[in-house]
């Protein structure tokens, strides 16, 4: 069984930063690929940033600049910094690991 638990969610000003968080336990290690996507009711869950074995990343261009996505290797951990938050920001954010596994979400909610 693989867990991820997301926290660090919440509400935020424009131009404001957060950290997301993403624990994982079971059969998953720290260097497994993880991803964080995020949803607006209505739409399809999008991809936001990922991370490969190797430490490549990735982000859509919608955040590229203002998202990081790392791991801590001893916590099995994988974060998502957010900066300069934009309203279009606000969704679900959902962390992926393994390309199969879900979280079950943290509400990310910016304010104008």
């Amino acid at each position: 069984q693989v867990q991820l638990v997301e926290s660090g969610g919440g509400l935020v000003q424009a131009g404001g930063s957060l950290r997301l968080s993403c624990l994982a336990s079971g059969s998953i290690s720290s260097r497994d690929p993880m991803a964080w996507y995020r949803q607006v009711p209505g739409n399809q869950r999008e991809l936001v940033a990922s991370i490969t074995r190797s430490g490549t990343t990735n982000y859509a261009d919608s955040v590229k600049g203002r998202f990081f996505i790392f791991r801590d290797i001893a916590k099995i951990a994988v974060y998502l910094q957010m900066r300069n938050l934009k309203p279009e920001d606000t969704a679900v954010y959902y962390c992926n690991g393994q390309e199969k596994y879900w979280g079950q979400g943290t509400q990310v909610t910016v304010s104008s």
